[in-house]
């Protein structure tokens, strides 16, 4: 099969690799109808030194079950799954307590001999536990939104719900990047009356407007906070969804004391710049990677009914011999998010 492998910063090559094949019981191969490119990918993209071995890439995409292990229960050939961005056995205590992420037997594909999901297919561990089976065709309108609950959609939600955002209230979402933008969506849909995005690039809070951003905060640093905190006198809940130090000390500088952050960025910085001043103010800082797994059956329903449609930060299509190039269209800001096509 043809796949996406990052061989070091800016080296992405679609070449071929093994066909994905059951290994155990509770395994199933996914034939991939669609992937993308996911923000975070764009870290190693800048920064992976080179090797000579690559590492499958991907972590999003949705496909048709080709082949099932002697264990998988609940899925059968020909059913259309969602797989969330990890993998996970929904039995162990994490899962119980819907922390999916930290499932005791999970993973992530990509590593340990699990395929990426920028390819034709990809061996599923734990099927049963982790995918997602859709109640729509394979060729479905839907399914750019459906895709979007693997990761990004289930990521800004998570970052509503940890801040705590309910009926009535002012939030701060830090950054218009796809995670940003589904995080007004999260926050929107959990019934905040005010959203104030941070961002500043004109194509995307205009999106955000459309998912339900109430006014938009384009300046940075100092003055980006003066204005958040004009506009609103301060916000209790931020969703900090970019992982840069400069957008935690813009959350950080627009929370009120006793509020809560919720960091969804993958962290770009040492250490979290919280002092004896920031701990007299009692913030809460929460956070983290999403259990995605936990929260795709909550979202489903608003998706099929049209009530959210998170597969509109997917502005380019790609096939997959051109997942370099879409590497490229999003580090360079010319694409907010990039659908694979194998």
């Amino acid at each position: 099969m043809r796949a996406a492998v990052m061989y070091g910063a800016g080296d992405v090559r679609v070449e071929h690799r093994p066909d994905p094949k059951i290994v155990k019981p509770a395994d199933a191969v996914v034939r991939v109808v669609a992937a993308c490119v996911c923000g975070s990918d764009l870290w190693p993209y800048r920064s992976m030194p080179a090797t000579d071995t690559g590492r499958p890439m991907g972590h999003e995409f949705l496909g048709v079950v080709e082949e099932t292990g002697a264990d998988v229960r609940g899925l059968a050939t020909g059913d259309l799954v969602v797989a969330p961005f990890t993998y996970s056995d929904n039995t162990c205590d994490y899962c119980a307590k819907g922390l999916h992420i930290s499932c005791r037997d999970g993973g992530r594909y990509g590593f340990d001999g699990v395929d990426g999901g920028q390819g034709e297919a990809v061996r599923v561990p734990h099927a049963d536990g982790t995918l997602v089976k859709l109640p729509v065709a394979a060729d479905s309108a839907l399914l750019p939104s459906l895709l979007a609950l693997s990761d990004v959609m289930t990521t800004g939600h998570h970052g509503a719900v940890t801040a705590g955002v309910g009926r009535g209230d002012t939030v701060l979402v830090v950054g218009d990047g796809a995670v940003g933008l589904c995080a007004v969506i999260a926050a929107r849909r959990l019934g905040a009356e005010r959203i104030v995005l941070a961002g500043r690039h004109e194509a995307r809070t205009e999106l955000g407007r459309h998912f339900g951003a109430t006014d938009v905060v384009a300046a940075r640093g100092e003055e980006g906070i003066a204005r958040i905190r004009e506009l609103t006198g301060g916000v209790d809940k931020v969703i900090e969804a970019v992982g840069a130090r400069e957008a935690l000390d813009t959350a950080l500088g627009a929370v009120l004391d006793g509020g809560t952050v919720s960091r969804l960025g993958v962290p770009q910085y040492e250490q979290v710049p919280i002092g004896p001043a920031e701990f007299m103010r009692n913030i809460t800082l929460t956070g983290g990677a999403s259990p995605a797994r936990a929260y795709i059956e909550q979202l489903l329903p608003d998706v099929l009914d049209g009530t959210i449609a998170p597969g509109r930060v997917f502005d380019r299509e790609f096939p997959l011999d051109q997942v370099p190039d879409a590497y490229r269209a999003m580090a360079d800001r010319r694409v907010l998010k990039a659908l694979v096509r194998p």
